[in-house]
């Protein structure tokens, strides 16, 4: 019997005309890892929905088809009877988080499952050794990654027969990707079945069983895995020259430091960024990088040490109005940033030209969803359309926390392409994290590695590739050490 079998012939979001789903035959097996691959924005994380019984239950939409699991259709159950077949860590760990601490999350669904205490106290503990959490750590206080961790060990000790990840290596660097890999194929192995949504094909497709393209609302088996890996992980390049000689110092950081719940996190940090260039932040999941990202921006406050500032000696020293368009924030989670109630809107908020707005929107392939409401969007969509209204004010200094987090091969492209020549037409300096090796040096004219709470070595794109390398290596597949990958 199929662990999942699904036959739509459309399915229609509340609200809107055309199917995002038609003449759709999917189905996944116990015992492999399937991958689901496609556009961002093709439907990828609707049809996890269907299964997970997420859609109609909490999103509203009309479907004509039927899903099943294990056979039974899932149109006859409770979300709570689905749940115990089916396992989700959805693409925004965050909204999945309940609780303070890290073991009290992992104990969560367990208790709700009526698992005895002792049995709890196991998974908690296992869940924590495999994900590599510490049961005491506060969830806010919480890495991107970390966090994804926290939901994964979550789902996991849940033990469901049914395990579905939407875009579960987003904020995991190499070496935690390659982890949670393994361990997905160890449970398939057992017997379970798992689904991964997921545009880093780099990483995972050596992983997989099978691999589905979602395209134009239907799925299809890809018949030839290798030659899909080649067309989806070339590096991406830039043109660019940065030279700091005649540049003068818009941002001199000394010895900062910050600790949450005594664990220092940053731990007298010094570094030095000039105007015009595109600094690229390194380094493993919980090294500090999103923290000394938001101190830059005057969302968090250092415990000790200073930023000095010289962009603009009347901004001040607090973080008001018009330092935020002076220093554009683009967040890991891009729900935090979406308000208005269309994209255009969102785009135009706040910016003094709209029609610069509007030019932005159609550099980014933004112009076909002006009219929706940003939280309908894909992640990647989303991303874009944060980046976008940012840049749309021309801000000095650009601070990206993982921008290409969903997007897809050409999207990424695109985005990175877009970024550059926004860069050098405004001369802004961009400060970026990101775990994508695919185009990390693209966005790199100096890179600072992070370790210790520290800048522990500092480079061009040199840096980048020895990371990178460094990070692949430890993965032991044969696809991605092939010489000429990176």
């Amino acid at each position: 019997m199929r662990a999942v079998t699904v036959e739509v012939e459309s399915f229609v979001y509340g609200g809107c005309a055309e199917p995002v789903l038609r003449n759709l035959d999917f189905f996944i097996e116990y015992g492999q890892i399937a991958l689901l691959s496609g556009l961002s924005g093709s439907g990828k994380s609707t049809l996890l929905s269907l299964i997970n019984g997420v859609i109609p239950r909490m999103a509203s939409g009309t479907l004509k088809g039927t899903v099943r699991i294990d056979g039974e259709d899932v149109s006859e159950h409770s979300m709570s009877q689905i749940s115990r077949k089916v396992g989700s860590v959805l693409q925004n760990a965050e909204l999945q988080i309940v609780h303070q601490r890290v073991e009290d999350e992992i104990a969560f669904g367990c208790e709700n499952f009526g698992i005895a205490p002792p049995e709890i106290e196991k998974r908690v503990s296992e869940g924590c050794r495999k994900m590599d959490l510490s049961r005491a750590w506060k969830t806010r206080t919480l890495s991107g990654g970390q966090k994804q961790k926290l939901i994964t060990a979550a789902t996991l000790a849940m033990e469901t027969d049914i395990l579905i990840f939407d875009e579960p290596l987003a904020n995991l660097d190499q070496q935690g990707a390659e982890k949670l890999l393994e361990l997905l194929q160890s449970l398939a192995r057992e017997g379970k079945a798992v689904l991964l949504a997921e545009h880093r094909l780099d990483v995972v497709l050596p992983y997989v069983d099978v691999v589905w393209e979602l395209k134009d609302g239907a799925a299809g088996l890809v018949g030839d895995k290798d030659a899909y890996l080649n067309s989806q992980i070339s590096i991406i390049s830039d043109d660019g020259m940065f030279s700091a000689g005649d540049r003068k110092t818009i941002m001199k950081i000394n010895g900062i430091r910050k600790s949450f719940d005594t664990s220092p996190v940053l731990d007298g940090l010094d570094a030095q960024i000039n105007k015009g260039e595109r600094i690229l932040l390194l380094g493993e999941n919980g090294c500090g990088k999103s923290t000394f990202l938001q101190i830059l921006a005057r969302l968090q406050k250092a415990d000790s040490g200073s930023v000095e500032q010289f962009i603009d000696s009347s901004l001040g020293k607090k973080a008001g109005r018009f330092w935020f368009r002076t220093v554009g924030v683009i967040y890991q989670n891009p729900n935090y940033q979406l308000f208005m109630p269309t994209v255009e809107e969102e785009l135009s908020f706040g910016t003094r030209d709209k029609a610069y707005a509007m030019e932005t929107a159609v550099r980014f392939g933004l112009e076909g969803l002006l009219s929706r409401h940003p939280h309908s969007l894909s992640e990647g969509q989303k991303r874009r359309v944060t980046i976008a209204a940012i840049l749309a004010q021309r801000p000095d200094v650009l601070l990206l926390d993982e921008p290409t987090v969903g997007q897809d091969y050409k999207g990424l492209c695109q985005m990175v392409e877009t970024i550059n020549q926004i860069h050098k037409e405004q001369d802004n300096t961009m400060v970026t994290i990101t775990h994508d090796f695919r185009c990390a040096s693209a966005l790199c004219d100096r890179a600072f590695f992070l370790e210790g709470g520290r800048v522990a070595r500092e480079g061009g794109k040199e840096l980048a590739d020895w990371y990178f390398r460094q990070r692949l290596l430890l993965g032991g597949k044969g696809v991605l050490n092939a010489p000429g990958k990176i």
